[in-house]
């Protein structure tokens, strides 16, 4: 990322680039800083857009041939089309052939690194991960953001808002609005400006029932429960969720007594870090029996709500009730 925003610092751009990975927000925002550096703000005639997989390649490459429209470049954007996976090796020879005056700009989730395409690009552009940041990150990001505001956070307050708010990028965007509306007229941002404005995830919502289940704390865990039923949340979804929580811990624990470290965790469970370190400190609550128990019962649950035998707002209320007694 260092590099990619030295050549939209510098100007010097690589007539190919590659985006990829988890942070859906990082990549929108580099796909417009690029379009914006390449082309002339308002050209449309030079950009062309393709997404998804059966992208006709003759097409692309025709397109790519035709000298730009009263201008140096043309843009050429993918999103999402697989060419990483499978079927890019056709394109991977044509790269080498590419006119000066067309620019490629791949946009993916996953790609396979010892593909023909990706060290294609690689070797004729630059290829820029843009995965999940992690916790540190994610806090200079937030205290740049309220800085730039004219307004103060502490560091106690940023680790709050990310606990309710969660990792998400495009959701601490969007929770940071909200906060810097409400608090307008004062500098300093506090737990109860969070608190007042700022919507819980339903993610974090469960990880905190879950919480409480650990410590034993029924009511607690049944408030939380019927806050999210009169969110309008279904029974069964809460069920759902909870089991997937109660899931990852058991990997998360496997994880840990083979001597994985925060980061191992979040690639292999496929959490982002932060998230991760949460779910390491709430394992600790459990014994992995324990958890296969939980999950057979909840799986016991499921199926009394499907043959009738019990209602599903009941399932789930007996569920929370024998693991807090």
């Amino acid at each position: 990322m260092k590099n990619l925003n030295e050549d939209l610092k510098t100007g010097q751009l690589k007539q190919i680039y590659l985006l990829f990975g988890e942070e859906g927000y990082l990549k929108r925002q580099y796909k417009n800083r690029l379009a914006r550096a390449i082309l002339s703000e308002g050209d449309t005639m030079n950009y062309a857009g393709y997404e998804g997989k059966g992208i006709d390649l003759k097409e692309v490459i025709d397109l790519a041939e035709t000298m730009p429209f009263f201008a140096e470049r043309r843009l050429i954007v993918f999103e999402n089309t697989g060419f990483f996976k499978s079927g890019g090796a056709d394109l991977a020879d044509y790269i080498k052939e590419l006119p000066e005056t067309t620019s490629f700009l791949f946009i993916e989730n996953e790609v396979d690194k010892r593909s023909k395409l990706y060290k294609a690009v690689k070797a004729k552009g630059r290829a820029v991960e843009l995965a999940f940041q992690d916790e540190a990150t994610l806090k200079r990001w937030i205290a740049g953001n309220v800085k730039k505001e004219n307004k103060q956070i502490t560091e106690q307050t940023i680790v709050y808002f990310l606990d309710k708010t969660g990792t998400n990028m495009e959701n601490i965007t969007k929770e940071l609005e909200k906060l810097f509306c409400y608090a307008h007229d004062r500098d300093v941002l506090t737990k109860e400006d969070v608190d007042a404005v700022c919507v819980t995830q339903i993610s974090n919502h469960i990880f905190e029932m879950v919480d409480a289940m650990a410590q034993k704390k029924q009511r607690k865990a049944l408030e939380l429960y019927y806050d999210l039923l009169a969110l309008k949340e279904p029974p069964m979804r809460i069920l759902f969720m909870m089991i997937r929580q109660y899931r990852i811990l058991l990997q998360v624990k496997g994880l840990l007594k083979v001597g994985n470290g925060r980061k191992e965790i979040a690639s292999k469970a496929g959490l982002h870090p932060f998230v991760a370190g949460k779910y390491m400190e709430q394992a600790k609550h459990f014994q992995a029996k324990a958890l296969r128990e939980i999950l057979e019962d909840g799986a016991e649950m499921e199926q009394c709500v499907k043959t009738g035998r019990l209602t599903d707002k009941l399932a789930v209320e007996l569920f929370l009730v024998k693991y807090t007694l």
